[in-house]
């Protein structure tokens, strides 16, 4: 495995696996890697002949206030996990992804960027989309890798690769989660032992508020009893608890069949905390 930081160690890299047109998969990341990554690395080894690995804190995505300086950076730890699982780990500085001296286009979310985490985060998913497009660029993978649990930003970058990258497949790995049913995320490091079990409330308001609904319960109905669920938990603030259509994110209504989506997002103490539960109705 290969740490590289610039983009001129990057393509040396790579050299070898573009000349023998070998096959590039991309997992991109922010590091404080943990097994639901890992699951990313091991689904993009089996779909294409070399993996790379980006670990970059994109300053773009953070909005004021956000968690930005104190998001955990441990690259050490995380090479560690890599070894053996990626080929080559990309830990680039802003610099490098954001040069100075080139005049980065902004790529921007459109109406889906404002629902749900775009309204509760403004910019973000134009900053998250902007990085991506530059990883993108710079490796050139022929698949990327992207989580499930993050659901609004697969759909997103799902648009963006069908729009701009003709030819770049983009796979979503299911999310992996805790035995409790926790989805895995970077920031339940910063629970506390007793906010870590309060936070399990949010996989187990999802799947009661599916398996009302394919019960026949009306969705308003089975949404305003999971969210009960939820606000009902010490040192939690539920933001938002929806049905969704997968692609676009409109909420739906009672009554809607096929494909659906149900997104949470809560702060269980001090952290902000999502997850997602798609299924069909």
């Amino acid at each position: 495995m290969q740490l590289v930081h610039t983009v001129d160690q990057l393509n040396a890299a790579l050299a070898p696996a573009r000349a023998a047109a070998q096959t590039i998969g991309l997992v991109p990341t922010m590091g404080a890697l943990h097994a639901g990554h890992l699951s990313l690395v091991e689904l993009a080894k089996e779909s294409s002949d070399v993996v790379v690995v980006s670990i970059f804190v994109n300053p773009k995505q953070f909005g004021v206030g956000e968690d930005f300086d104190k998001y955990p950076r441990t690259l050490e730890a995380d090479t560690a996990l890599l070894e053996g699982k990626a080929d080559i780990v990309f830990a680039p500085s802003a610099q490098d992804v954001y040069p100075p001296e080139l005049e980065i286009q902004t790529k921007h979310a459109g109406p889906v960027g404002n629902l749900f985490e775009g309204a509760s985060r403004p910019g973000h998913f134009d900053g998250m989309l902007t990085v991506v497009a530059r990883l993108f660029d710079l490796v050139r993978p022929d698949i990327a890798v992207f989580g499930q649990k993050d659901a609004q930003q697969l759909a997103l970058v799902t648009n963006l690769a069908a729009a701009d990258y003709p030819g770049l497949e983009v796979i979503a790995a299911e999310t992996v989660r805790e035995p409790s049913g926790l989805a895995m995320s970077s920031r339940n490091r910063f629970l506390n032992s007793e906010q870590f079990e309060i936070a399990e409330i949010l996989a187990i308001s999802l799947l009661a508020v599916c398996e009302l609904i394919e019960s026949g319960m009306a969705a308003s109905a089975a949404l305003e009893i999971g969210r009960e669920m939820i606000s009902g938990e010490p040192e939690t603030k539920l933001d938002y608890l929806a049905l969704v259509d997968p692609s676009t994110f409109v909420p739906l209504n009672d009554g809607a069949t096929g494909p659906a989506l149900l997104i949470v997002a809560a702060q269980v103490g001090e952290v902000r905390l999502i997850d997602n539960l798609p299924f069909q109705i």
